[in-house]
């Protein structure tokens, strides 16, 4: 019987992991169909994510089932608390990377990325999916220093957001105001991705420890994941 219950344990993880291949996947498509004004792709992704979130609330009732009828202590109780945490940030990933094929559906049949813009938003995009697929590995994994090691392509994310600020405000930015709402929105919508993949990270370094880490800033780990980006029709969804 209780191998049984480990083996359930193992699957809730193995699922987490997969949910983060669909969200990485997500994350390229979404911006394919941005970069080539793909409206077929757009939709697909944005379907797509109804998808993530049945597979996140399957997670879910796993967990509360387990919670119920196997009474877990110690690590195994730490593991199914920072499951429904992941399932959250797995299922706010999806709908940020929904966000993006939103914003692609919003102009099309016009491109809502002017050509000279394509490299800025595809290497956060980039740096995205690459994170994206680092917490999967994580998750997978067990590996506390894999983990350690996604603050520094944080980093990464956040210089290259600050370098689209410096863009969008130098005088010489020749695109309008639509074009630079949307490129803020894009690179708020990469940035959160990246954050999430961050705090999934963290939930598995207090798996395996015991401890949650502490963010920069001096926060909890996860403490700030659950903040909104606003979508591309201002609900914040």
């Amino acid at each position: 019987m209780r191998d049984t219950y480990h083996e359930q344990l193992d699957d809730i993880l193995a699922e987490l992991e997969r949910m983060t291949r669909t969200v990485s996947t997500a994350v390229r498509r979404s911006t394919t169909a941005l970069l080539s004004a793909d409206i077929r792709q757009a939709e697909e992704v944005i379907a797509a994510d109804i998808q993530l979130d049945a597979a996140g609330e399957g997670v879910e009732e796993k967990v509360f089932e387990l919670m119920a009828r196997q009474a877990p202590v110690a690590n195994e109780l730490r593991m199914l608390v920072a499951a429904l945490r992941m399932v959250a940030d797995l299922e706010r990933m999806g709908d940020l990377a929904a966000h993006v094929s939103k914003i692609a559906r919003l102009r099309y049949p016009a491109a809502a990325i002017p050509a000279d813009l394509h490299d800025v938003i595809q290497e956060m995009a980039t740096v995205a999916g690459r994170m994206v697929d680092g917490a999967g590995d994580v998750i997978k994994s067990h590996d506390v220093d894999a983990a350690a090691k996604l603050e520094a392509v944080d980093d990464e994310m956040d210089q290259l957001r600050t370098n689209q600020f410096r863009l969008m405000m130098d005088d010489s930015w020749p695109h309008g105001v639509e074009v630079a709402v949307d490129i803020a929105l894009l690179g708020r919508y990469y940035e959160r991705i990246a954050d999430h993949a961050v705090s999934m990270a963290r939930r598995v370094v207090y798996l395996v420890t015991g401890e949650l880490p502490v963010a920069v800033g001096g926060t909890a780990a996860g403490s700030g994941a659950g903040a909104s980006a606003p979508s591309p029709n201002g609900n914040g969804n």
